[in-house]
């Protein structure tokens, strides 16, 4: 399952796929995909930086 966010009102759906309209505002095609991991570590107060380097000793 994806979580979206209807990018008029910010209601939120978690669903398989996009919906086509908002059931809040009634806006078609509205619906942007959320990354549920990045929301949850936001939430939470984490930091999703990744190191692409390991530092030198």
């Amino acid at each position: 399952m994806a979580l979206f966010k209807c990018s008029m009102c910010g209601f939120e759906k978690e669903t398989r796929c996009k919906p086509k309209e908002c059931p809040e505002c009634k806006a078609k095609d509205s619906f942007t995909k959320v990354e549920v991991k990045a929301a949850e570590d936001a939430a939470e107060g984490k930091k999703t930086t990744k190191r692409c380097c390991k530092s030198k000793e």
